[in-house]
């Protein structure tokens, strides 16, 4: 008898928090700051301004950690409201969707943080 296939995650995600920039890679070329939520080696979460469409492709940048590569957008969802605890005002990327991002390349940074 075969096994069903796995659903869900291959690993488990580590709180943190890291602003990075991600880009559209079609036409429109949109760029904007966002912050992660959780990070595995293969796959993040982060908080962004703007709605992003599952299914699309993304260039992924972190100054931080000196890393640059492509992802695919698994889910965009809008945040609760008050989601960082802070006000509208003082939320200076004024993040309002929660997008999960699958990694084309694996991570191993992000697989055993510091």
């Amino acid at each position: 008898m075969s096994r069903p296939p796995p659903t869900g995650r291959f690993e488990k995600r580590t709180a943190r928090s890291v602003i990075v920039e991600l880009s559209r890679m079609d036409t429109s070329l949109l760029k904007e700051r966002a912050l992660t939520e959780n990070v595995s080696s293969r796959g993040i979460r982060v908080a962004t301004e703007h709605e992003w469409k599952p299914g699309d492709p993304v260039l992924l940048i972190s100054m931080q950690d000196g890393l640059c590569c492509q992802a695919r957008v698994v889910y965009c969802k809008p945040l609760e409201k008050g989601y960082l605890m802070v006000s509208e005002a003082r939320d200076p990327l004024g993040l309002r969707f929660g997008v999960g991002l699958e990694l084309f390349t694996r991570v191993e940074r992000w697989a055993n943080p510091p």
